[in-house]
């Protein structure tokens, strides 16, 4: 997925005074899936690596983008250090 330069550079620990609305931001099912699979490289690298990947999900706002290690994954969101919290449904890309 192309993204445009209206991404938000953000530092994890402004996430937990974002707004995330409850909507899916990937409409299709495949995209939903490499979601997952991405999410669950990522945390692979955050845990044996302790390398950092770059997540762009969507609050109430637009488009962010945070260079984090990821530190777990539950069926509803994904955990950052400090216990930070993004929805699943609001992730558009992991790299």
């Amino acid at each position: 997925m192309k993204l445009s330069n209206s991404v938000q550079n953000v530092e994890k620990e402004q996430i937990k005074y974002f707004k995330f609305p409850k909507t899916e931001v990937l409409a299709q099912r495949n995209d939903q899936i490499n979601r997952k699979l991405e999410l669950n490289r990522a945390l692979s690298l955050g845990n044996l690596e302790r390398q950092k990947v770059k997540i762009v999900f969507v609050d109430q706002d637009g488009y962010k983008r945070v260079e984090t290690t990821v530190w777990g994954i539950t069926d509803k969101a994904v955990i950052l250090k400090k216990s930070t919290l993004i929805p699943l449904q609001r992730i558009v890309s992991v790299a």
